[in-house]
């Protein structure tokens, strides 16, 4: 096969195309002039312009999140990479591959204190992507770059994704390389499994009376959602979700717990609880303080515990596991199903979850779902929010008490229509986030639903939805501050602390109609639910919902988990905690 020359970041942009990327999320700057020029003369890859590098690098993020595939965002030296460092983290952190391309000065200015420098002779990018990314390196050479790009992918790509991170000096982009016809560089390939422990799992799992599958994050990161679904109904197994796993299983599904932890339900809480379950499969969790309401629950009590995962560090890291299965969740839930409707299974007991079902409502609190009061009630909200939003349509929820009324009052009808950042559960990243996310969904709606506190960090990322005409719609639940810090503050300490409420009220309407999308603001269900039919009418202008709600409603979970840690801490005001849940 013959080899061509052409320059070394043409050589980076056709292994990009390759890899089926169709956009990159930045912002521009000097040292990535090339790349920008390549861009546009190529013509396949689609730049999008962010208000800020932070914004990209979260728009990336959702991108590979609902793509399920690699997803590149951009910045300039020096700044630009440091503006970018919270999303990357938070791609790491959510396991999501992410590839971060950096500018950097010519190799023939090191350590000359050019502008921005950001070698090792100065703010070293590098080193400083090192501890939030897989892979952290500088092109050395032109004729190093696709190897090197291609290795980044892989790396990606492979076991559990993550974000990986290349600097890029000016001088060598323009450099001729040669390269061979370019194929993808990463195909999936089947990946190693315990075959013997999985056998074990089935063995138990087949005898059991009474098991449950805990389903996380991984089974999404897997494209696992339809087999888990085929494995539950193969083998009778109800599922619970952790909060970052919500929308991995169809919450209509008769097969479905709830969501166990924070922002959960009650009947997957009460059903782990009660010491009638003999067998947990866990699959995609490492079973964090998210998901076991700060490791209170009994997770590995009265019951075998099985962990698939496809990092094995994470398996036990919680909690001591009976088998261990380090695996892909697709190919080992595909082999459960198959041995399952080939095996001898007993007979499932069904009793202790049908009395329980009947004996539990589905949501805390249920009487405020259908609440007519002005501020609005965030349970009303969320009623009405569902009713508006077609099945298939995508919810990115924020950081905050967003998560709290996100992941116990919304229902999810249709698998991997539900996205939330909990890896390092940073504000703002679905503010910016959703417009990624509904760039990888062409034809399908998008919501942000994000607190006010959230919008202020990174809603300028509006402008950039209006440039896309993307008819996103961001829900901003306006409680005047940081409302779990409020809360929070009042359960802990008795009191505000004077540190989460704003002054003066951030109007997220009008900053939207400055961007030059819809804005209307709204505080009674009859005026959220005409704005909502309005928003979801529009097909190219993105709508911002400000949402005046009652600042102290309490998320009922919050108050759980707080009481949680206050016996953690020995805080006296555990007592007055338990009156405000009822216990």
């Amino acid at each position: 096969m013959e080899s061509e020359h052409i320059p070394a970041i043409h050589a980076l942009l056709q292994l990009l195309e390759a890899e089926g990327v169709e956009y990159i999320f930045g912002v521009p700057g000097g040292p990535l002039t090339a790349l920008f020029e390549a861009i546009q003369e190529r013509n396949t890859i689609k730049l999008v312009l962010a208000k800020h590098e932070g914004g990209a690098a979260f728009m990336a993020a959702s991108h590979a999140r609902v793509r399920r595939g690699l997803a590149v965002c951009c910045a300039t030296t020096g700044p630009g990479a440091t503006n970018a460092l919270t999303g990357i983290a938070s791609a790491q952190a959510d396991s999501l591959p992410v590839l971060f391309l950096t500018g950097q000065v010519g190799t023939n200015v090191f350590g000359k204190g050019a502008i921005q420098e950001s070698s090792v002779f100065g703010i070293d990018l590098v080193a400083l992507f090192e501890p939030v990314t897989k892979l952290s390196a500088m092109f050395p050479s032109a004729e190093r770059i696709p190897d090197m790009v291609k290795a980044a992918i892989r790396v990606a790509k492979s076991g559990r994704p993550g974000a990986v991170h290349l600097n890029m000096p000016a001088d060598m982009l323009r450099r001729p390389v040669s390269v061979r016809a370019v194929s993808s560089p990463t195909r999936k390939s089947s990946r190693s499994m315990d075959w013997s422990a999985l056998q074990t799992a089935f063995q138990i799992l087949a005898q059991a009376r009474r098991p449950a599958i805990l389903a996380g994050h991984g089974v999404a990161l897997a494209g696992a959602s339809d087999a888990l679904a085929r494995f539950a109904h193969a083998s009778g197994i109800p599922v619970m979700t952790s909060p970052k796993g919500k929308g991995v299983f169809p919450e209509t599904d008769p097969l479905w717990l709830g969501v166990l932890g924070f922002g959960g339900h009650e009947l997957a809480e009460k059903y782990l609880q009660s010491g009638a379950i003999d067998a947990l499969l866990v699959i995609g969790s490492s079973l964090n303080e998210f998901v076991t309401n700060a490791w209170s629950l009994p997770i590995a009590a009265q019951h075998k515990l099985i962990q698939l995962d496809v990092d094995p560090t994470v398996i036990g890291r919680n909690h001591n596991v009976d088998v261990a299965v380090a695996a892909d969740a697709r190919t080992a839930l595909t082999e459960l199903t198959r041995l399952m409707e080939c095996g001898d299974v007993v007979a499932r007991e069904a009793e202790p979850l049908r009395d329980l079902r009947a004996s539990t409502p589905r949501y805390l609190v249920e009487a405020t779902t259908l609440s007519e009061a002005s501020p609005l009630k965030p349970q009303r909200l969320m009623t009405e929010l569902r009713r508006a939003m077609p099945d298939d349509a995508l919810l990115f929820v924020d950081n905050g008490t967003s998560i709290i009324w996100g992941v116990h009052y919304f229902q999810v009808r249709e698998r991997d229509t539900f996205f939330i950042d909990l890896g390092l559960a940073s504000m703002g990243s679905a503010v910016a986030g959703v417009v990624g996310g509904g760039l990888a969904a062409p034809g399908r709606r998008s919501v942000a639903l994000v607190g006010d506190a959230a919008f202020a960090m990174n809603g300028f990322e509006v402008h950039t939805a209006v440039e896309q005409k993307l008819p996103i719609v961001w829900v901003v639940l306006n409680n005047n501050g940081h409302g779990m810090v409020h809360q929070g503050d009042k359960l802990m300490r008795g009191r505000d602390l004077g540190a989460s409420q704003f002054v003066q009220r951030v109007d997220s309407a009008g900053v939207a109609r400055s961007l030059g999308a819809r804005g209307v603001q709204v505080s009674s269900p009859v005026e959220l639910r005409q704005a909502l039919v309005e928003a979801f009418r529009e097909t190219q202008l993105p709508t911002v919902i400000d949402a005046i709600i009652d600042a102290e409603e309490l998320a009922p979970t919050l108050a759980r988990r707080v009481q949680t840690l206050a016996g953690f801490m020995s805080l006296k005001r555990s007592s007055d905690i338990r009156s405000l849940i009822g216990g």
